[in-house]
């Protein structure tokens, strides 16, 4: 890797496509792919209301990131045919699913009136053990994440009686499965389920304002508005759908996870002002190299663009990350956010001793380690080794200078390097 010759910032070589999609995009590879799949944000949106009979979409500040977005993707992403096709079929139910919410509040304003009572948020740097943290902490009763299928389908609102044996379960699994069978490496990446708890950044994909969405296609131009734009129509927008979600399926507090959210913390504190939020920490210097390896496979799901992180500075680069960890510390000594509100993990020291480090969490967030959530935590982690689907192998960069990039960062919060 290097700076000074403009060669790309991770080696990274697309893994081999699945023989079904291989095949499909050959027999197709003489279609008008913008004709067959057109992506068109009003019309988009008409054929959302058409499906659905409804007309209320909610607030408005979800159309000008749409359309940023959809024009970025037409001009940017290059796009093959079932690129097109999957990312027509997610935009629509995106927009299927603000009408249905919306005529979910209009049905029962009552909704309204719920309380969303200090909610537990986990947040870091991707590949820095946010996920098995979460999945944890999710072993605990007195906690409840969002399943994946519920941020998907979310609409008719799940029901107490039925939340385990909901039919919608099936439909939503093969929903979200869909990407480890498209890029069958993507599973020893990242664990796939209707009932996997999942990351909040899937449910912002509904205001179009989403880091998730800016991962799954390299459209630079929606990158760096989204990095610039106000975030509080999205946590506004998220406190609105946990409502929805717990108004029949009541719960003592929310479990919720985006690494996304450790660049927008004073935003969340607004939103959600009786927040926990536990920050994971881990070398940056090897969560940027796995990191690397996972958006290189995401976006090689929809196209065959070579994939080019320099345009992704503000997701890859290390001076993109660091700088997003250095507000941080300056967030927390400016008294931008509330210090007190904030728990640190390390994630040597999780991985190392669970339990231990759970233990000490739960005194620093202020809740009881129960023996039930002892003993699920115990239990989960007995069926869970690491490497269930395979090794996640990737490159790092170990020069000096970046290096000293995250050296105030590591200091600040102690965290040991590993590369």
């Amino acid at each position: 890797m290097s700076e000074k010759d403009g060669s790309p910032i991770s080696t990274w070589a697309p893994p081999p496509r699945p023989e079904w999609l291989a095949q499909f995009l050959t027999e197709t590879s003489g279609w008008d792919a913008e004709t067959v799949a057109p992506l068109d944000a009003q019309e988009l949106i008409a054929t959302a209301s058409a499906r659905t009979g409804l007309s209320d979409f909610g607030s408005d500040d979800w159309r000008e990131p749409l359309e940023i977005m959809v024009k970025a993707i037409n001009r940017e992403a290059e796009l093959h045919l079932f690129g097109r096709l999957w990312t027509r079929q997610e935009l629509l139910h995106f927009l299927e699913v603000r009408l249905q919410v919306e005529e979910a509040y209009r049905r029962h304003p009552e909704i309204e009136d719920e309380v969303i009572d200090k909610p537990v948020f986990v947040t870091g740097l991707p590949r820095s053990g946010t996920s098995i943290l979460f999945e944890l902490l999710a072993q605990d009763r007195q906690f409840l994440a969002p399943a994946n299928w519920e941020f998907v389908l979310p609409c008719p609102p799940p029901e107490a009686a039925t939340y385990r044996t909901d039919p919608r379960v099936p439909r939503a699994h093969d929903m979200i499965t869909q990407m480890g069978r498209v890029a069958p490496t993507y599973q020893a990446m990242h664990e796939m389920g209707a009932w996997i708890p999942n990351e909040c950044g899937v449910a912002f994909r509904l205001t179009f304002r989403s880091q998730h969405l800016a991962a799954a296609f390299q459209v630079p131009t929606y990158v760096n508005w989204l990095f610039g734009a106000d975030q509080t129509p999205v946590y506004a927008y998220y406190r609105r759908l946990l409502k929805l979600l717990q108004w029949r399926n009541p719960r003592d507090h929310w479990l919720l996870k985006a690494p996304e959210h450790q660049s927008f913390l004073p935003t969340l504190f607004d939103v959600f002002p009786d927040a926990r939020v536990i920050v994971t920490h881990r070398d940056p210097v090897k969560a940027q190299g796995s990191v690397t390896n996972l958006l290189g496979t995401i976006y090689w799901m929809r196209s065959d663009k070579a994939f080019d992180a320099r345009a992704f500075e503000e997701l890859l680069t290390p001076e993109g990350t660091a700088a997003r960890l250095e507000q941080m510390i300056d967030w927390i000594e400016q008294g931008t956010i509330p210090a007190d509100q904030i728990v640190h993990s390390k994630y040597a020291d999780l991985i190392d001793s669970p339990v231990d480090a759970l233990e000490k969490l739960y005194a620093k967030v202020g809740f009881p380690f129960t023996d039930q959530a002892r003993s699920a935590v115990a239990d989960y982690l007995a069926h869970k080794p690491k490497g269930k689907f395979g090794a996640h192998a990737y490159q790092v960069d170990q020069q000096d200078r970046t290096r000293q990039l995250f050296h105030r960062y590591q200091s600040y919060f102690d965290v040991p390097s590993e590369a």
